[in-house]
């Protein structure tokens, strides 16, 4: 399926998701499409679905390019995520930190009670470990983008959870570049509530579950470098 065609199934899903996701205010007696169908659409139309990149995949091959970093062999592309897979399962086990595997990407889930205190975008203590091991991996595969997305729950307010949510996302990528990720390889994203993982949040384990910074590593290839030149 190429990327028009995948657009055009999402732009279709938007559409059944306005129709089939509206509730009615109690308030104002208007309709308005739930945070459950939000979170549907943020990942239909986010970086999930059609694999983009924060920031634009050409503009930043050019970057990590001009960083010195090359990019993985055509045939190669998967052993070398095969390989970063295994590692970051091994450093990272134990530590509240899911490694997902998705085709040629990788994806760390990392639990927002895990990695920072309630309202807090520092990154706690006892968790710099594992970002360690983390960042360790990360500067041993160089040949990678990595995407930093922060994400919230529902509760309070919808600005406040996006100002939230960019902050922590900015915090790990800080974080990773501070133990030695280059910065050109990291692009930072706050989804807020719009994407919620755990839908509709009714135990405080659904609060916990949208609570959560994601790290999405993809591969750079000889097509991207060849793209952006």
């Amino acid at each position: 399926m190429n990327k028009r065609t995948i657009k055009l199934a999402a732009v279709a899903s938007l559409g059944a998701l306005t129709l089939t996701g509206c509730v009615t205010d109690p308030e104002t007696g208007k309709q308005r499409i739930s945070k459950a169908a939000i979170g549907g659409i943020g990942g239909a139309l986010g970086g999930y679905l059609l694999g983009d990149l924060v920031g634009g995949r050409n503009d930043r091959t050019e970057k990590i390019l001009g960083a010195g970093i090359g990019a993985v062999a055509g045939a190669g592309v998967g052993y070398y995520m095969d390989q970063q897979e295994k590692k970051l399962r091994e450093r990272t086990a134990g530590t509240g930190i899911d490694v997902e595997r998705q085709g040629d990407q990788l994806v760390l889930n990392m639990p927002g009670d895990v990695t920072f205190d309630l309202n807090s975008a520092v990154v706690k203590s006892q968790f710099r470990g594992a970002l360690d091991s983390v960042a360790s991996t990360l500067s041993e595969y160089p040949s990678t983008y990595i995407d930093v997305y922060g994400h919230t729950d529902s509760q309070g307010s919808e600005t406040y959870n996006q100002g939230l949510s960019e902050r922590r996302a900015a915090s790990v990528a800080d974080y990773l570049v501070g133990r030695g990720v280059n910065r050109a390889r990291m692009a930072t994203m706050g989804y807020g509530e719009t994407q919620l993982k755990c839908a509709p949040e009714r135990t405080q384990a659904d609060y916990q579950c949208n609570r959560r910074v994601e790290i999405r590593i993809a591969p750079v290839t000889q097509a991207d470098v060849a793209a952006a030149q």
